[in-house]
């Protein structure tokens, strides 16, 4: 990865993060936040070929006390194979260890809002995504704003869209 890709991406974390926390003041407790629970993914709005979409996926945010969530990824892939990723990071931006992800070793998350989860995503020490969560005022819709270096030195912002499962 190019020196001016890393810069890109942290500087979107970075600006995204600061803006939000300043606004905001210190991180809300997990207890207020619309976040926690389980969301899917509408994978019929991802940008790729029917055939090639998960079948599903869910991600679940729960509290884990002294200001951590709990963090589960479940993905069935096209293929039926599954992925299930588990993480217990505090909401201080701190990176902990990602068991069983296939895009990154190591998360970290910062909570500046109650609907908003900022989570940066790191495999072998290098940031490789950084995702921006937002609750809509219904609380059952969900946005992902993922933001990546992609392929021949093109970035990708891209928006995935959950809806609270039930």
């Amino acid at each position: 990865m190019k020196l001016l890709t890393k810069t890109f991406v942290v500087a979107c974390v970075a600006v995204v993060a600061t803006s939000t926390t300043l606004a905001a003041g210190p991180a809300a407790p997990a207890t207020m936040s619309p976040l926690l629970g389980s969301w899917l993914l509408d994978t019929s709005r991802l940008p790729m070929p029917p055939d090639q979409r998960p079948k599903s996926v869910r991600f679940t945010f729960a509290d884990a006390g002294s200001n951590k969530w709990a963090t589960k990824v479940d993905i069935v892939y096209a293929s039926g194979e599954e992925v299930h990723s588990v993480s217990k990071p505090g909401l201080d931006g701190t990176y902990v260890n990602l068991d069983s992800s296939p895009e990154a070793d190591h998360v970290a998350l910062t909570h500046p809002v109650p609907n908003v989860l900022v989570m940066a995503l790191q495999q072998d020490g290098v940031l490789v995504s950084t995702r921006i969560y937002s609750v809509a005022p219904d609380g059952n819709n969900l946005v992902e704003t993922v933001v990546y270096p992609g392929n021949d030195n093109t970035r990708v912002m891209r928006l995935n869209h959950f809806t609270r499962a039930l």
